[in-house]
């Protein structure tokens, strides 16, 4: 071991022991950007090596989660406005992002999709469709895939869903303008039944959602990174997880 891996352990063990008592998320959203312009740092001119080092970072990213207490984690992997993207690198990601669900699934992860899974290529579809089926009971730690995900497309999804639903039992709009709030709509967000992010990572020194979680971060803490997402490091999350318990989290108060 070097100098300067040995200094970065130090500083890692550091941080980890002032976390020991510190307010740990529930639970963290992570926007993984930077992986074309990491492989282009790189000197690489087929981008789905950097897809594909991310990828790698993800299992590494959920493992953390795990040992630091969180309970959910959500990745943001594809947008939907991402599928605009040239075919010859869009078909390469998607057999990435296929072949990352299967290892979080053989992992042991209980894994949610969420995005919109008709927007994918079927192949795509069916391996998240499964992913979700065969790890529906599995305890601990929540992974939820962010593939074909847009947040003002899921706004509209879910109430969509909830006129649907409403329909479906013979009232009218009228009685539903009535009775509607806010967790009518919530309970037809992709990410129903779980709680709303804590804390929101990004990467790649980019500073702004870019529509992701729209509805579910109104409330959440944000934490931006330098670091391409291959380059992200324990200690970056660490790091993320020192500045989340520094806050003082008010909800509007």
């Amino acid at each position: 071991m070097g100098v300067r891996d040995l200094v970065y352990r130090l500083y890692e063990r550091r941080l980890e022991s002032r976390l020991g008592n510190a307010m740990i998320p529930r639970h963290v959203a992570v926007i993984v950007d930077g992986n074309r312009r990491w492989a282009r740092s790189m000197g690489m001119d087929d981008v789905s090596r950097g897809h594909r080092k991310g990828a790698d970072k993800i299992t590494e990213l959920v493992a953390w989660c795990r040992d630091a207490g969180v309970e959910v984690v959500t990745m943001w992997l594809l947008s939907s406005d991402n599928l605009a993207r040239p075919k010859d690198e869009l078909e390469p990601l998607m057999r990435i992002i296929e072949d990352l669900v299967q290892e979080l699934v053989e992992a042991g992860w209980h894994i949610k999709p969420v995005g919109a899974l008709d927007l994918l290529p079927d192949r795509t579809a069916h391996v998240l469709k499964n992913a979700k089926e065969a790890t529906s009971d599995r305890p601990g730690l929540i992974v939820n895939v962010a593939v074909g995900y847009g947040g003002r497309r899921e706004i509209a999804d879910a109430v969509r869903s909830l006129l649907q639903e409403h329909a479906s039992t013979g009232a009218s709009i009228e009685d539903l303008v009535e009775v509607l709030d806010v967790e009518h709509i919530a309970e037809h967000l992709y990410t129903r039944g779980l709680p709303d992010p804590d804390l929101v990572i990004r990467t790649s020194g980019e500073q702004r959602l870019s529509g992701f979680l729209l509805w579910q971060s109104a409330h959440s803490e944000f934490y931006f990174c330098e670091a391409y997402w291959p380059d992200f490091r324990r200690v970056d999350f660490l790091r993320a997880l020192r500045s989340y318990a520094a806050r003082h989290r008010r909800y509007g108060s």
